[in-house]
């Protein structure tokens, strides 16, 4: 697979029916940066800690970079951080 296939299938996943599947990505990355504040929060015993909905797609970019790092060759890591990292810069671009 060719870098335009990768970024076209990763266009594919974000820009597709997703939505209906998972609901709007900025509500969805909001609500999950919600639950892993709360959870961090409770596990360090600190409310320091704040996790943002651009946070949550930049750790996932992270999570699908260390995939590639164990087991067999899976494409989909690298389409799926792709799609992690547009999200990302979409939310960024948002709070602008």
């Amino acid at each position: 697979m060719n870098t335009p296939d990768i970024l076209y299938r990763s266009l594919e996943y974000v820009g597709g029916d997703r939505e209906t599947t998972h609901g709007n990505k900025t509500d969805n990355h909001n609500n999950i940066a919600r639950l892993w504040s709360g959870y961090l929060q409770n596990k360090f015993k600190s409310t320091d800690v704040s996790v943002s909905a651009q946070d949550v797609a930049t750790m996932m970019v992270l999570l699908k970079i260390a995939r590639t790092q164990a087991g067999s060759h899976n494409i989909d890591d690298y389409v799926d951080a792709c799609g992690y990292a547009a999200i990302a810069g979409e939310i960024a671009d948002t709070k602008e």
